[in-house]
């Protein structure tokens, strides 16, 4: 009993025993103006790593959401700086990220290019064209007002960003839990030839859960833009290795070895806790990146064969 206690929550207790430490530790830690700036930066990394845990969950990798991020941030912030109306900007971005999402899952199931391979040349492109857009100079200027609320707003008191990130992992938990839809997501994961035969249009399911981290990638594009009042196209490059170790730390608690949502938000606020604390302490600014090599070391170890899987198809 209490070995399954452990593996099931042992991780978050530690996440817990973490921001006990920083508490104790860290002057201002827990301020609350602080703890708030600590989920904004955190509802970033959340939503896209919420975007690639679904894409984890067919056994797929998409290594191209953080360059698809910037592009749409590009395309989203190039448009309001030329002063066109911001629900069109917003559409454009999304309909971008969608698009480069579709694209991944065309060229996994259609033309049999592993998801490793495939991604990372879309985040090629993706890159490329941003660079092409902005000829390497970031859009900055005094946006519309309505555009910088989606980041900057907030509801009852309550941050817009911490709001978007709910509503992302709301939907995409209802979706896995209580939907056929998500069943068939997971099953196609877990044994695609199994769910072939037992009628899952395994194909599709790729498809959709490709598309919907690409639609994440524009979401957070849009937000990033809107919350920092420019747009350049390697702004979101850093959320790459941060959004997959909140994945595979998220897939050492709660249904161990598996993508979940609880998981994925508790890694994520874990990792942004960490960052936060080792800059109060003074700590140098490497040892973040040390501390994150080690979570992703030691969140493979227990998701080898599932990050395997989804890396080669094998």
């Amino acid at each position: 009993m209490n070995r399954h206690f452990f593996a099931t929550y042992g991780t978050a207790l530690a996440a817990l025993a973490l921001f006990v430490f920083f508490a104790l530790a860290a002057d201002n830690f827990v301020n609350p103006t602080n703890l708030l700036n600590v989920g904004k930066q955190v509802s970033f990394l959340a939503i896209l790593a919420i975007g690639f845990s679904l894409a984890f969950t067919v056994a797929e990798l998409d290594l191209s959401f953080a360059a698809v991020c910037s592009l749409c941030a590009v395309v989203a912030g190039g448009l309001v700086f030329r002063q066109v109306t911001p629900l069109l900007a917003v559409a454009a971005a999304l309909g971008v990220g969608l698009v480069a999402g579709v694209v991944n899952g065309l060229l996994v199931t259609r033309l049999r290019i592993p998801s490793l391979i495939a991604t990372l040349a879309t985040a090629s492109v993706a890159t490329g064209t941003g660079f092409g857009i902005t000829g390497g100079v970031a859009f900055v200027g005094r946006w519309d007002p309505a555009f910088l609320a989606l980041g900057r707003g907030s509801v009852a008191g309550i941050p817009a960003l911490i709001l978007w990130t709910a509503a992302v992992a709301l939907v995409v938990q209802f979706v896995l839990k209580q939907t056929r839809l998500g069943m068939h997501l997971v099953f196609t994961g877990e044994a695609d030839e199994a769910a072939r035969l037992a009628g899952v249009k395994v194909q599709r399911m790729k498809v959709v859960a490709l598309a919907f981290a690409g639609f994440t990638a524009g979401l957070v594009g849009v937000l990033l833009a809107a919350t920092l009042n420019s747009a350049a196209p390697d702004m979101a490059k850093d959320y790459l290795l941060t959004s997959i170790a909140a994945v595979l730390l998220g897939m050492t608690m709660f249904e161990p070895g598996r993508c979940n949502v609880p998981g994925t938000l508790v890694g994520a606020a874990t990792i942004g806790m960490l960052g936060n604390g080792l800059v109060l302490m003074g700590a140098p600014y490497y040892v973040q990146d040390i501390v994150l090599g080690l979570i992703i070391v030691a969140s493979v170890a227990v998701s080898a064969a599932a990050l395997k899987k989804a890396a080669f198809g094998i």
